[in-house]
Parts: C-alpha cells; structure tokens; sequence
C-alpha cells in the first residue's frame, strides 16, 4: 500500500496543532478554559497560515527554494494569509458593526411601539479573521512543523 502524501500530512497536522493551541492562547488572554477553541475561527496562532506555511517549507527542504512547487506553495500560501488578515478580518469587523446596530434598533423599538422590530435569533459570527501577529504566529508555528517534517522523514 502506498504511504500518504507526507506534505498533505504535514499541512493537516500544523492545522490541527494550531487549532489545539488557541486552546491555551484564548486561556492567555481571557483567564478562561474554553474546549470550543479548538473549532473557531480567528485566533491565536492562524492556523491557516501554519498550514500553507508548513506545506511551503516541506516542499522547499524537500524539492529545494527554485523548484516550481515551492514557488506555487508559497505563493498561494502569501494569498491564503493576506486574505485570512485581511478580507476576512475585515469581514469580522462589519458583521460586529451590524450586530451593535441590531442591538440599537432593538432598544430604539422599545421606546417607540409602533416601530415593529423583529431581531434575529443569531448574531452574525464576529470573529473570522485574524491579526496580523496572528496570521505570522500561525506562520512561523507552520514553517517550523513543516522543516521538522521534512527533516525526519523516512526515506
């Protein structure tokens, strides 16, 4: 039987170890034990990025930095952590904006009776992308877990 793809197994680990991490980051920050971290969004470290960064630094201790799939992995991985920091950061933002003012309408309704207001039964998820230390936190956790892989592969 033929062993699995090891940089596939490299980048589901880094992912899985980063999510386990924010286990203990939130714990940092917030003062809280909270087990449903390991299924979120956002947080500390990305664990997007430490997926793309551990498949890039697999390939490149493996094929080398000039070979084409280092260059394919690391430039969409450069996407993948832009928009994680970025687009879905800025995404976050604006659905926290709407939740404050469903809250407002909710409380504006109270005073005025004849203004119907119906509020929905859940808010818009807040938390989806990441800080920029948290997108490089996931990177250099990534780039680290994907050398090591490489590094002690059988051969």
């Amino acid at each position: 039987m033929d062993k699995m793809n090891r940089g596939i197994i490299t980048a589901l680990s880094s992912i899985g170890v980063a999510q386990a991490l924010k286990i203990y980051t939130h714990k940092r920050i917030s003062g809280k034990w909270d087990i449903k971290q390991i299924a979120t969004t956002g947080g500390m470290p990305s664990s997007h990025s430490a997926g793309v960064s551990a498949l890039a630094a697999y390939i490149a201790a493996n094929r080398g930095s000039r070979h084409t799939e280092t260059a394919l992995a690391a430039i969409f991985g450069v996407i993948v952590m832009y928009d994680a920091q970025g687009i879905r950061r800025h995404t976050g933002e604006i659905a926290q904006l709407v939740n404050d003012l469903e809250d407002k309408f909710a409380d504006l309704s109270g005073e005025f009776p004849s203004f119907e207001f119906v509020a929905r039964e859940k808010e818009l998820k807040e938390l989806l992308g990441h800080q920029p230390l948290e997108v490089l936190g996931g990177a250099v956790l990534g780039g680290v877990l994907g050398f090591l892989s490489a590094k002690y592969e059988d051969r």
